[in-house]
């Protein structure tokens, strides 16, 4: 080989700077289908959520940003998620943009247009150039799909210029957002609470996302059940949270939040999202996770069943409690009723069953007060709260419009009592050491009724082994 060929491969080209490339890249090129496809009601929901918004804060201008994706390492990006409240107001996912709406009430979305062939962002920008990502929806395209006025994100510093009334923004959620409005005052914690507090009151919309997302979640849990004897056979936890995160990929956006597979030991542990163990039979699961949709409403849901489909008689003493706390609970949820009575319920189920069994010694009012508390070392989590566009719903909401408030009709929940015997856990009997049981229904708040979105799942210990048993495989 000659020098001058070995000193020609030496050298490193780049094609934007070459010519040819360049005039030849920016032809030939056909049309795209860049349209945004949407559910049937998104706009129009979208458009409500901003009425009720800009009602609740009349005579004030507004920004609400969707965020950018977090840097994983180096050049690769987590996905994207847009931001909650952004998307409650506009239905969009569009990463970078941002929504301001006028003390008038008008709203206008910014978002930065589709580089087109010619353009240098087009073939090299790796992160957003079509060449390299797919095509990528324009003004026009979103502005159509979401019935939304949509301007270059170039205006975006005209549209929140002024001090009065000043602009109330998302802060910290997008950098130009946060650098235009820097040095006047935001009053983000107002604004990210009258969202929350709208948000509480789902509409008929939202409910059928979420109905959607807990119908996925269904369908993942049967997965996992056809795979428990894979996991015994080495597949382990990661094995069963693989599963569950291929139909939530393939029926929805993903897992809504980390999903929890904790098998055996790891039952009691809260937040075990390592998913690392094995599974062995003998072994309860405890799964709780939930499907996003592709409109971002999750599901959370959590089941606890025998990876035999037979409870073993210690692991069936502490379901039965649990699921006598569920009912109780379930049974307080209505319009009207302090947010709080359906954990109070619970917690009462619970305290009365671990005195019978010895492992507290306080009486029910001693361990329900406010200097008690003695169960808590058995269930230091919360029982309940919001789902929505988020897992753990509107906890931006004042306590007094959250915890403190009255139970309405649109409001939809989690109930989820549960116990946690760790297995170093010396104050309770041997026999129940390791022992994890959490029943997780998702419910819709009606003024005559309550729905449980998660029926289709059985929580008592019989229907739990049936279920079990009907999925494995003969």
């Amino acid at each position: 080989m000659s020098e001058d060929r070995t000193e020609e491969q030496r050298k490193s080209y780049r094609p934007i700077d070459a010519a040819g490339f360049r005039e030849s890249i920016a032809q030939g090129w056909g049309p795209v289908d860049r349209s945004v496809q949407v559910p049937a009601g998104l706009a129009e929901a979208a458009a409500e959520h901003r009425q009720k918004l800009s009602a609740a804060l009349p005579g004030r201008r507004i920004a609400v940003a969707a965020g950018r994706s977090p840097v994983r390492s180096n050049d690769t990006d987590y996905l994207f998620r847009a931001d909650s409240d952004f998307v409650w107001l506009t239905g969009c996912q569009a990463e970078g943009s941002v929504l301001v709406i006028s003390a008038a009430g008008d709203a206008t979305l910014y978002l930065r247009e589709t580089a087109g062939p010619t353009e240098v962002d087009f073939f090299a920008n790796a992160r957003d150039g079509e060449l390299w990502i797919g095509p990528v929806p324009g003004l026009k395209d979103w502005s159509e799909a979401l019935q939304l006025p949509c301007r270059p994100i170039e205006e975006l510093p005209a549209a929140v210029r002024g001090a009065v009334p000043w602009m109330m923004t998302t802060h910290g959620v997008e950098p130009l957002l946060d650098a235009l409005v820097d040095g006047r005052p935001s009053d983000t914690q107002e604004l990210r609470q009258t969202l929350a507090e709208l948000r509480r009151l789902k509409d008929d919309w939202e409910l059928d996302q979420l109905r959607d997302a807990v119908a996925a979640s269904v369908l993942a849990f049967a997965d996992v059940a056809r795979e428990l004897p894979e996991a015994v056979r080495g597949g382990g936890e990661r094995w069963l949270q693989g599963t569950f995160d291929r139909r939530a990929r393939t029926a929805g956006n993903g897992p809504g939040y980390a999903s929890i597979v904790a098998a055996g030991n790891h039952a009691p542990v809260l937040h075990w999202v390592r998913n690392d163990g094995t599974v062995r039979e003998g072994d309860v699961i405890l799964l709780d996770a939930g499907v996003e949709t592709r409109t971002l409403y999750t599901a959370d849901v959590t089941r606890t069943f025998p990876v035999t489909g037979e409870f073993t008689p210690a692991q069936r003493q502490v379901y039965d409690l649990v699921h006598t706390a569920q009912l109780a609970a379930l049974d307080a949820v209505r319009p009207g009723a302090p947010y709080r009575a359906f954990q109070y319920e619970a917690m009462r189920v619970l305290v009365e069953g671990l005195r019978d069994w010895g492992v507290i010694d306080a009486s029910l009012d001693e361990a329900l007060g406010a200097d008690g508390q003695q169960h808590r070392r058995y269930v230091v989590c919360g029982l309940g709260h919001y789902i929505g566009l988020d897992v753990h719903d509107c906890d931006s909401a004042r306590p007094e419009t959250y915890f403190a408030a009255d139970l309405e009709p649109g409001m939809a929940l989690a109930v989820e009592p549960g116990l946690y015997f760790h297995p170093n856990d010396e104050t309770i009997p041997p026999e129940l050491r390791g022992i994890g049981i959490r029943i997780e229904d998702n419910v819709v708040v009606h003024s005559d009724r309550l729905e449980i979105l998660t029926e289709a799942l059985p929580i008592t210990p019989d229907g739990l082994e049936q279920w079990v048993q009907a999925h494995l495989p003969e």
